[in-house]
Parts: structure tokens; C-alpha cells; sequence
């Protein structure tokens, strides 16, 4: 399948599993609990690759908006995106009670990208790419909303032996981290494929960094090792 004839790049069955867990997604011992750990990690990621305050950020498959609220938290004109209603309902209702504002929207970045090209300084596009069916169609659409100089920020899943044993066997079946099905081992994304999605979105790659987390002290943090998580940036060509 070809970028172009993507016209709807998502599974339901994803949305829908990740819907089921709209009520819980803010409970920081709940279901998305890793997502808690994590985030503070993938924030400083950014943070320390670009000028947060007043810079236009795009949070592509937000969720219930964890990033979305710490990157606006952070100074950041957020605008953030999901395909499930549900997410994105809860999302709005936590900024309710957060004070925080972020310009949710039920949207596809591919359509997003039809009309605001060039318009983010930067785009977060955190675990999502494992979730959809042509994830260069993403990154092609990231690419499009950029403006020149802007970064594009990427974190996903290695398939490796390493993931499957960790993120699938572990944190699904053994430890039940997460709920069983979470991911598809042959939807996982090797280092060489995401930078070759990059190149012919004609985006150059600055860094890719492993992420490690231990479930037993619920730590997180970056390291060398991308043999599981790993987290990218990409920058897009100053005109």
C-alpha cells in the first residue's frame, strides 16, 4: 500500500481497545500507568531539543493527553489529535480540572495536514506508529505540517526478540501491565525502517535513544539500548 492510497490509516479494532480505556487513562496506577512513567522522559526528550514556550506543538494520536497537558504545561501552544472520541472527550474533561489548554480535535493528521501545512515547530507522535497500518503515511503527513527548522519527535516499539519477550510476553501475560493485546509483535518498527520513512519524508534524523523502563520501581529513563523502546528526532530542512 502505497502513502497515497491510505485513505483510512487507522484498525478499529485499535481504537476501540484503547477507547475501552478511556475512564482509567489518568489514573496513575491504572492501566496506562507506564504511559505516567514515561512521560516526564519523553517531555524532558523534547525539551531539551527545542524552545518550548510560545513554539506551535502538534501531539499526533494524543490519547487522553498526557504529553498534550505537559507539553502546554511546559509553555507550548498545543494542538493535539486522536481518531477515538472517547480519548479525546477525556482529554477536554481534564483540562477542566487542570486549568491546562490544549486545542483538542477528533482529526487524522493526514487530514490535518491537507490544511495546515507548514504551521507546528514541532510534533510529538508518541507510540502510535505501531497502532496504524502505514506508519510512512504518518510520518509523511508529520513531515507536511512542519515548518522549516521544525522536529519532529517519534517514540515506538524495536522488533526485536528483546520486545516481544518484554513488552508482549512480560508486560502483557506475566506481569499484566497492560491489557492483553496491546500490541502486535509484527507491527513493532526497527530503528532502519523509521529512518527510511524520515529520508523520503525529507526529514534528517538528529538522534535516536533508547527508553528504559523498569516496571518493578515504576522508573523511567533514557539510555543506549534501543533494543525495546526508543524514542527519535528528526528535524525538517530550513527553506
Amino acid at each position: 500500500m502505497t502513502h497515497a492510497e491510505t485513505t483510512h490509516n487507522y484498525h478499529q479494532a485499535e481504537l476501540d481497545k484503547f477507547a475501552a480505556l478511556a475512564n482509567r487513562w489518568w489514573d496513575p496506577d491504572g492501566p496506562q500507568r507506564a504511559l505516567h512513567v514515561l512521560n516526564p522522559v519523553r517531555l524532558d526528550y523534547v525539551r531539551r531539543r527545542v524552545a518550548l514556550p510560545g513554539l506551535p506543538v502538534l501531539d499526533v494520536g494524543c490519547g487522553g493527553g498526557l504529553l498534550s497537558e505537559a507539553l502546554a504545561r511546559a509553555g507550548a501552544q498545543v494542538t493535539a489529535i486522536d481518531l477515538a472520541p472517547e480519548l479525546v472527550k477525556v482529554a477536554r474533561l481534564h483540562t477542566l480540572e487542570s486549568g491546562v489548554q490544549v486545542d483538542y480535535q477528533v482529526k487524522a493528521v493526514e487530514a490535518l495536514a491537507a490544511e495546515r501545512p507548514g504551521s507546528f515547530g514541532a510534533i510529538t507522535c508518541m507510540e502510535m506508529l505501531e497502532h496504524v497500518p502505514d506508519p510512512g503515511a504518518i510520518v509523511a503527513a508529520c513531515a507536511t505540517l512542519l515548518r522549516p527548522g521544525g522536529r519532529l519527535f517519534l517514540s515506538t516499539l524495536n522488533r526485536t526478540p528483546a520486545a516481544f519477550a518484554l513488552a508482549i510476553v512480560g508486560a502483557e501475560y506475566v506481569a499484566r501491565l497492560l491489557p492483553r493485546g496491546t500490541h502486535r509483535y509484527a507491527d513493532f518498527i526497527r530503528p532502519s525502517e523509521l529512518a527510511a520513512w524520515l529520508r523520503e519524508a525529507d526529514l534528517q534524523i538528529e538522534d535516536v535513544s533508547g527508553l528504559f523502563y523498569d516496571p518493578l520501581r515504576q522508573r523511567a529513563s533514557l539510555s543506549r539500548r534501543t533494543e525495546v523502546n526508543y524514542l527519535a528526532c528528526a528535524v525538517k530542512a530550513e527553506a
